[in-house]
């Protein structure tokens, strides 16, 4: 039995406390306005760069279908959580019904299996890139493309049904207190029975998700550095380094925080520790990914300037 609520079982609650920052009052405005510029950020960012790759002949390579996958996930990832903590800053009812609350965590626990998968799957396009260069159209076909992606989003959602299935089970007693959003880690840490099945669960399957197509990213970069030591002129160095270098940096600021808040018991999981964290990969990364892609991509930007020159020469007739 838990005592960390108490002891008694109500039944399901009706809503949990989202407490934010009000502990710290004079961090509210502030965060506030962060999230509020974040967020319209990571939505302008994102919405551009599905639109170029979808709309422009020359991003329509298999690289820029996962890219407009990974944006369309971290446009999902931001308008699950940040909205709700808008609205919670800005008013004195910080709550969230204990219905939206699964809703929110089975969402966000889809996205982010998937978001492992897909960065996987980009990994593999820029070791055939660079590795099979010549067999790269072959082997990286748009039907193959397609199928990746599809099994990134079935596998995200088998993995969510299973822990929602858990975690709705799980009786919660007393004052139900949650950070900025629902996490599961959170959920089984605010419940007052044993949660040795939960939290095993939780752990396998979030290593298998985390830990496997990690493995299959450090794999591909092995091999393509292999490769591009063999390359003898500096301007192929730096070719096959532009060409991976904004994957890297999306995925040390996806798996660093991901690592760190799910590959550890919930037993020891920290709200307070989680709290800032938990605000990185859900507002900062998104925000920032689609800027890392289009700040040393020549091919986005200059799609984005022909999407721009198209809605502009639109908006003068």
């Amino acid at each position: 039995m838990r005592s960390d609520n108490q002891s008694i079982w109500e039944g399901p609650p009706k809503d949990f406390i989202l407490l934010g920052v009000s502990d710290r009052p004079w961090l509210e405005l502030p965060l506030f306005v962060v999230l509020l510029v974040s967020y319209v950020l990571a939505m302008w960012g994102n919405v551009s760069i599905i639109l170029v790759s979808r709309l422009d002949p020359q991003l329509h390579s298999p690289m820029y279908i996962f890219l407009s996958h990974l944006s369309f996930l971290d446009l999902c990832y931001t308008t699950t959580t940040v909205p709700q903590m808008l609205v919670n800053m800005g008013s004195s009812s910080k709550t969230i019904s204990y219905s939206g609350c699964t809703v929110q965590y089975a969402i966000f626990h889809w996205l982010g299996c998937t978001e492992c998968i897909v960065l996987a799957a980009m990994a593999l396009d820029r070791y055939v890139a660079i590795c099979e260069p010549l067999r790269y159209i072959i082997i990286m076909h748009r039907p193959l493309c397609q199928q990746l992606v599809a099994v990134a989003w079935l596998s995200g959602f088998g993995n969510s049904l299973v822990q929602v299935v858990l975690t709705v089970q799980l009786p919660f007693c007393g004052r139900q207190v949650l950070n900025n959003f629902c996490e599961v880690p959170a959920m089984i840490k605010l419940s007052c029975t044993d949660t040795a099945v939960n939290d095993t669960t939780l752990v396998v399957l979030v290593a298998f998700f985390v830990l496997v197509p990690l493995a299959l990213i450090l794999l591909s970069y092995g091999f393509i550095a292999r490769a591009v030591l063999r390359i003898q002129s500096s301007k192929g160095h730096h070719k096959a380094f532009g060409t991976c270098s904004s994957h890297l940096v999306v995925v040390s600021l996806f798996y660093l925080p991901a690592i760190y808040m799910y590959l550890q018991p919930p037993s020891r999981y920290s709200q307070e520790q989680g709290k800032f964290i938990s605000l990185f990969y859900s507002i900062i990364t998104p925000t920032l990914n689609p800027f890392i892609y289009t700040l040393r991509n020549k091919d986005v930007k200059g799609a984005l300037r022909r999407l721009l020159a198209r809605i502009w020469r639109f908006c003068i007739r």
